[in-house]
């Protein structure tokens, strides 16, 4: 990179970037029931447009490497942003369901690519004793950005209308895009190399792979998971193309991604403990707006603003915790942030039908202070043994485990709050009978039936988000001690080893 540059300027331009293209996974959600309004489909049919952008997306990731070795990785960071900003507008004009799910498919194969060519970019740009400060800025856009999608597009259509979620992206578009062309210049090894041979059967096996696993969790649910003809086929099919790729990849003389960079420890370890802390993070930032909006009644703007305590809470720790890298071996921080992060999830099992919104901002703060001690330093440890070469193809893989752990757990989430909502309203109709002593005082306190059925539905619902966040928080507990078999150096100012 050209060191006349402020390396910061670097960092601060494909940043936002990538938190834009972070952002638009989620600012959707809570706009579905307003864009099946909008153009007269159903809810379902709605949620098309995610799944379209998410099948899309996770297909582009890995692949994202090799397009930039053969286009160059400053061109294809600017094609990719340049699409994006252009297609996000076109699917705010769109006029019909089909047309917006296309653009959608458009937009999330251009945005998919915009994460790992952005932390290529970013290990090209800092030396190491600088790479932990990056990547809290990195962090503060992976994290943040789910946090208050939500709340901005919840905000969006209370106030405007739903094509405004997409226009939002056109300044920050152009803006970064001429950033890019400012500051961003690519190293000898990062430069275009061509079309040198194409390996289409890794393309297609990884394509197939991952397309159908995106497709089957996020669709799974809606369908009846393996109740579904459409289900099962998808599944199988991404289970062939998953193990023939990782099959293929490890035969082929020039395959279109080095899986085998998955050979060096601290990179395999760090992209488990990623995978871990993603499925956690996504799944848990699914619950609280959910049960707000369905089990408590506020709104979207409401429910949204609960994720954002824990959103500036993040900004705060993450430069704090970039600064203890430089003394505190990174395996420990990562050791404590899981077990912080198990804490926080099981603390919220205190959770009652007249739970207040300052008590569910502060379980999502406690939540998010976990999670500050996770991202940087993980993503520090994993790149310290990677060499520019092939920075690429592990700054692909490493997002892949990310976002694709993301997607199951939300898919994990959603299907078990159906479950365990019906296991314990069953076990709460055990006890619905004049014989128990605590349903007699219950029914003459509520005065009639209808009534006392409401608050049995929102108990169970309420005691189901209560298991989750216990059986998170000990998934968490589980995982924290794979961060002990992390080796090598911080990455910080001294460089202190991690054992």
């Amino acid at each position: 990179m050209t060191r006349s540059i402020n390396p910061w300027a670097i960092a601060l331009t494909v940043t936002s970037a990538a938190f834009m293209e972070i952002l638009d996974t989620t600012i959707v959600n809570v706009s579905l029931r307003h864009i099946a309004g909008g153009m007269s489909v159903s809810y379902d049919n709605a949620t098309w447009t995610m799944t379209a952008y998410l099948v899309a997306n996770g297909v582009v990731l890995t692949i994202s490497g090799w397009l930039s070795r053969v286009l160059g990785r400053k061109r294809y960071f600017m094609i990719c942003l340049g699409m994006f900003t252009v297609v996000s507008v076109l699917c705010g004009l769109s006029t019909n369901l089909a047309e917006l799910v296309i653009l959608r498919a458009i937009q999330g194969f251009f945005g998919g690519g915009l994460q790992p060519t952005q932390q290529a970019i970013l290990l090209d740009t800092f030396p190491p004793d600088q790479r932990s400060k990056a990547f809290g800025m990195t962090a503060i856009a992976t994290v943040v950005a789910p946090a208050i999608g939500p709340v901005l597009g919840g905000w969006i259509t209370d106030n405007y209308s739903w094509p405004w979620i997409f226009f939002i992206n056109l300044p920050v578009g152009i803006a970064a895009l001429f950033g890019v062309m400012q500051f961003v210049e690519d190293p000898p090894e990062a430069k275009a190399q061509g079309f040198h041979g194409v390996d289409y059967i890794g393309i297609s096996l990884i394509t197939l792979g991952l397309g159908c696993l995106q497709l089957t969790l996020d669709r799974g649910e809606d369908e009846d998971w393996f109740g579904s003809t459409f289900i099962r086929i998808s599944a199988v099919l991404a289970v062939i193309g998953l193990f023939g790729a990782v099959a293929w990849l490890l035969y082929a003389k020039k395959p279109v991604l080095n899986i085998r960079v998955l050979k060096d420890r601290n990179f395999a370890m760090a992209s488990i403990l990623m995978a871990a802390m993603a499925a956690l993070l996504y799944g848990s930032t699914v619950l609280l707006p959910e049960l707000a909006q369905q089990v408590l009644g506020y709104n979207a703007t409401l429910s949204g603003m609960i994720l954002s305590p824990g959103a500036f809470l993040l900004i705060l720790l993450i430069p704090i915790v970039s600064n203890l890298q430089k003394t505190v071996p990174v395996k420990y921080l990562i050791l404590f942030g899981f077990l912080l992060l198990g804490t926080s999830l099981i603390y919220c099992q205190r959770l009652t039908p007249d739970v207040s919104i300052h008590e569910l901002m502060f379980m999502r703060a406690f939540q998010a202070a976990g999670l500050a001690f996770l991202f940087a330093p993980l993503t520090t440890i994993a790149f310290v043994k990677i060499s520019h070469e092939d920075s690429g193809d592990a700054s692909a893989l490493f997002t892949m485990f990310r976002n694709v752990s993301g997607s199951i757990g939300i898919s994990i989430t959603t299907s078990q709050i159906v479950e365990r909502s019906q296991i314990r309203s069953a076990h709460l109709a055990d006890h619905m009978s004049y014989l128990d002593q605590g349903f007699a005082i219950a029914v003459q306190r509520y005065g009639n039936l209808g009534e006392l059925y409401q608050t049995f539905v929102k108990q169970g619902a309420i005691l189901a988000y209560s298991d989750l966040f216990v059986y998170a928080g000990i998934g968490a507990f589980c995982v924290a001690p794979v961060a002990l078999f992390l080796t090598g150096k911080t990455g910080g100012g001294k460089q202190h080893a991690a054992h």
